[in-house]
């Protein structure tokens, strides 16, 4: 055997190799490619010593050999296939392994599977699902990976999550891309690439990285939406509404006057129970927008698509709780035409002053005394105190100390030792209070008594996510809204002190 026929032999030993990963799907293994690389070297070697005597005999040389070169090409151009085949099947809901066996490119899988979509009869697009469970696990995996990048824990993390979390903005762009068929995104500039990422994936509705980037965004939001510190939601009550529409809230039926005499020979007297109109309530549509822009991708701000969804779902929180406080400081006029708090609703006390025995005493006693719209006598239990920062610890001190001090310089039972009430301290009221005096609260039971209700559409708290497409825009734009609403609907259900200003004497 000649030196050419040894080099002949020896890339048919390359091929056999490379074929048989092909045909198996995979990658050469550690002994293969040692193997594969023995044999370049031997390859080699026989390549220069046929050229060498080529040139002392004044033949033509041998072109050089590019085997190694065609090997890499044809390994990348059938991982390629395989994987777009793979994605175009799932997507539509048909196996991918005939094609694949039948050495079917992407061009022909395509147009086969266009066919069989329409045998079936029916819009396709009625047809088409997110992809198999392979495809399911790598966008979830990739979501998960990118929240836990930016610094938040997503629900429901699995092991695979961790491999992606230090997956840049590109590298997540190209697997995408790879994984659709699409060659060459190695060899894009991250420009280039975003440009590509927006014409090519944007308007699919299965494309993988828009995908992945709502689900990361939508996992960052309920994080959010979790973490944030609020307390309206502790002494409000949560209702719902169907639509957008001023609900009436129809009517509470008044009471049945008391049994009368009937004297010997008497009458029976015709009752006509009164009945009372319920505060209005209506929903209003409450959002914002934020885009990850051409800058971003490039820059690789991760925290667009975490930290932000994050900071808006916390936000929309925090709008509600500071709207509801503005209600108790700004004591608006209600369904009644008259302020929630004043003289006419048995609910403010006439000065302010701090936590004191005697306060908390009166504001008892004025929500356990208050009436109906009929005049009735009801039962409403006092149930938590609501107040600025800095007032607790006297509070503390008065609901624990079973003694108290009397004005003879005496010891006597302290009559709201453990009395049960729950306390809520925020900070909206010392802000919103300002330089004057912070007020505190004294709200009923819920059960008893409906002070202010929170509604949302359809009971959805969580704000509502949406990819939009904005022409003239460099970038991903995804609306945030929320529907809800706040009503006052008994001011039954609170009693106001005035309160004082509250210091730190301390500070410097």
């Amino acid at each position: 055997m000649n030196k050419k026929q040894k080099r002949a032999a020896k890339l048919l030993r390359q091929r056999e190799l490379v074929n048989a990963a092909k045909q198996e799907k995979r990658d050469l293994t550690a002994e293969e490619q040692a193997e594969f690389d023995t044999l370049q070297g031997e390859i080699d070697d026989l390549t220069r010593q046929i050229e060498a005597e080529e040139q002392d005999q004044g033949d033509e040389p041998t072109p050089p050999d590019n085997t190694r070169q065609m090997v890499d090409e044809a390994i990348s151009g059938e991982r390629q296939r395989v994987a777009g085949i793979t994605s175009l099947c799932r997507s539509a809901g048909v196996e991918p392994d005939r094609f694949i066996s039948e050495g079917r490119t992407l061009d022909e899988t395509r147009a086969a599977v266009l066919d069989q979509l329409i045998q079936r009869g029916g819009p396709i697009g009625s047809r088409v699902s997110v992809g198999g469970s392979g495809e399911d696990d790598f966008r979830r995996d990739a979501a998960d990976g990118m929240v836990m990048r930016g610094g938040l824990t997503p629900e429901g993390a699995g092991s695979g999550a961790r491999q992606f979390a230090a997956m840049s903005f590109r590298d997540l762009a190209i697997e995408c891309m790879e994984r659709a068929g699409e060659s060459g995104a190695r060899r894009m500039s991250s420009d280039e690439l975003f440009t590509a990422i927006m014409q090519r994936q944007y308007l699919t509705p299965t494309a993988a990285f828009p995908s992945i980037l709502d689900t990361a965004i939508e996992k960052a939001y309920v994080a959010g939406h979790k973490q944030v510190p609020v307390t309206f939601d502790r002494w409000t009550k949560k209702g719902t509404l169907s639509d957008f529409k001023i609900h009436d809230n129809k009517y509470i039926a008044g009471p049945i006057g008391d049994f009368k005499e009937v004297p010997e020979g008497g009458e029976l007297k015709n009752d006509k129970p009164v009945d009372a109109k319920l505060p209005t309530r209506q929903l209003k549509t409450w959002g914002k927008q934020f885009t990850l822009s051409r800058q971003a991708f490039i820059n690789d701000d991760i925290g667009l698509v975490t930290s932000i969804p994050a900071r808006h779902a916390a936000a929309a929180r925090r709008t509600i709780n500071r709207q509801c406080y503005e209600i108790l400081m700004k004591n608006p006029k209600i369904y009644d035409d008259k302020a929630l708090f004043s003289a006419d609703h048995k609910n403010l006390l006439k000065s302010g002053t701090g936590i004191t025995k005697e306060a908390v005493q009166a504001m008892i006693m004025a929500i356990s005394t208050q009436k109906d719209q009929f005049d009735q006598a009801i039962t409403i239990r006092p149930a938590m105190l609501v107040l600025p920062v800095g007032m607790g610890f006297d509070l503390f001190t008065l609901f624990n100390s079973p003694t108290i001090q009397t004005t003879d310089n005496t010891q006597a039972v302290n009559p709201l030792y453990r009395y049960g009430l729950q306390q809520v301290e925020d900070p909206e009221i010392n802000r919103l209070a300002g330089a004057g005096a912070a007020p505190w609260f004294l709200l009923g039971a819920t059960e008893d008594t409906a002070f202010i209700e929170v509604d949302y559409l359809n009971g959805q708290e969580t704000p509502n996510i949406r990819r939009m497409e904005t022409p003239g825009q460099l970038g991903f734009v995804w609306d945030i809204y929320l529907d809800w609403g706040i009503q006052v609907m008994d001011f039954r259900g609170a009693v106001k002190n005035p309160g004082v200003k509250i210091e730190n004497t301390l500070l410097a």
